[in-house]
């Protein structure tokens, strides 16, 4: 069981481990390019100078090129950049290249729009039948809403997780352990729903819940096992009483066909010592007083069906 929940928290892990290495990429390309719109304006100033160089040239040539360090800047296809202007939101600019007024205005956040996950697990959660259950769950989101992921929440990955744990133990709590095993698409559905509701209004959309491992108690794990062992067989022997209730009518009918009704439990131990026989390929050695009522049975039946 560790070693399941292990794999399964590396197969968490990998995905956002992917994620955070395609945003430290963007933020290093993002920076390259920045640093190249600072040393080229920077050249080419002194380039133009440079017969006749001086502090104030340099001065002037570096200045161009801190105003466009500040100015210029790019936003790959999948982020999109929030713009205030003297503290106040201002608008959207991305993805490709965008301007910014230096010292005016600032970027407050660049969000990506990419599809991302959370895992989250609630653990030792109590189920409506008081059994407690840790449920190992992931969360697929996106952010649709740019200037509200900005605006109205702080830290938007950290709300979310802390919403989907809260979902997670209510939802627990209203059903039994039976129903957790059982009902995993409705307990999916539930938590989107649930969730969907709590961060719609700060621009997220939630694109689905999963739940991936349900895992109870070891000494109840053993008792739910006898338990649907036990059921198992239960449901056995009850179609088992069924057939041979069935079986039994049959021979009364045909032992009323023959005109003695009660040689049917005759006919009845004639058939379970010839299916002994069949299955098992051995010899049967029946006492006489069986032996003379199988004649007996044998010779009646003959002679009801010669009349």
């Amino acid at each position: 069981m560790t070693r399941n929940k292990n794999a399964n928290d590396a197969a968490a892990r990998a995905p956002q481990q992917q994620s955070d290495q395609s945003s430290t990429t963007s933020h290093s390309g993002s920076f390259v390019f920045s640093a190249c719109m600072f040393i080229v304006p920077t050249a080419i100033g002194l380039a133009l100078t440079w017969s006749n160089t001086s502090i104030w040239t340099i001065a002037l040539s570096a200045l161009a090129g801190l105003v466009c360090f500040l100015s210029v800047h790019i936003a790959f296809e999948w982020e999109k950049a929030v713009i205030m202007r003297l503290g106040k939101f201002n608008r959207i600019a991305g993805p490709g290249i965008y301007f910014t007024l230096p010292v005016i205005e600032s970027e407050a956040a660049r969000i990506d729009q990419r599809i991302r996950t959370i895992s989250f697990d609630a653990e030792e959660t109590l189920s409506s039948d008081l059994v407690p259950v840790n449920v190992d769950t992931v969360l697929f989101w996106v952010v649709w809403d740019v200037e509200r992921a900005c605006k109205e929440v702080r830290n938007y990955e950290s709300i979310i997780s802390l919403a989907a744990q809260t979902a997670m133990r209510d939802v627990i709590g209203q059903i039994c352990l039976s129903e957790i095993a059982m009902r995993r698409t409705y307990l999916d559905e539930e938590l989107k729903r649930i969730i969907s509701e709590k961060v719609d209004d700060w621009g997220i959309t939630v694109v689905s819940v999963e739940i991936r491992d349900i895992v109870i108690p070891k000494e109840l794990q053993a008792a739910m096992s006898r338990q649907a062992q036990a059921e198992r067989e239960r449901d056995a022997r009850l179609i088992l009483a069924e057939v041979e209730r069935d079986i039994s009518e049959m021979y009364v009918d045909a032992a009323n066909i023959y005109g003695k009704p009660d040689k049917a439990l005759q006919l009845r131990t004639m058939n379970l010592v010839y299916d002994s026989v069949k299955e098992n390929g051995g010899m049967v050695v029946v006492p006489s007083a069986y032996s003379e009522g199988f004649n007996e049975a044998a010779a009646e039946a003959v002679k009801g069906v010669l009349e």
